[in-house]
């Protein structure tokens, strides 16, 4: 087998929300937003999510967790990622490494980048110095520029188990 490369992007409308915060790479952070979304609305780990489904060629987070199924609804997306990590293994890959770029005007995200990279490298089983992770703005360019919307971009290494 040869190592496999995933790519995966997600974006969800924000809401002004007081006290309600958003879940991004399984980390909470507070702020006055909240992610429009079916399930808890992780961007990073939806897209993160999307890029394993990709390097697999076993489809999308669409396709396996649709938001017409009431399943779903409120969801923690780690088990999204949990079951798209669970398939990449009955295949023979693990990941080797990621990168992710989070891109929103707000909230400011750089307090909280260490605990995400944490968290994602345990989710992955990765050691931290594996896992890049990026916070960018569009520089008010755009619904993401605006502060009505927050995206993420997942790129992945599957490596043979």
């Amino acid at each position: 087998m040869t190592p496999r490369i995933g790519i995966g992007y997600d974006i969800h409308r924000l809401e002004d929300r007081p006290g309600t915060g958003l879940v991004l790479a399984g980390v909470h952070v507070p702020c006055d937003l909240a992610s429009v979304a079916h399930s808890d609305g992780d961007v990073v780990l939806h897209a993160l999510t999307d890029a394993i489904l990709g390097a697999c060629a076993a489809g999308d987070i669409g396709e396996l967790f649709p938001d017409t199924d009431p399943a779903n609804a409120d969801r923690d997306s780690t088990d999204f990622l949990t079951h798209a990590l669970a398939l990449a293994a009955d295949r023979g890959y693990r990941p080797g490494n990621c990168d992710i770029n989070i891109i929103a005007q707000r909230p400011r995200l750089a307090a909280h980048k260490p605990a995400m990279r944490a968290t994602l490298a345990a989710l992955l089983r990765l050691p931290p110095d594996a896992v890049g992770l990026k916070a960018r703005t569009k520089e008010h360019c755009d619904a993401t520029g605006a502060g009505t919307a927050i995206e993420a971009h997942a790129a992945i290494l599957l490596i043979e188990t």
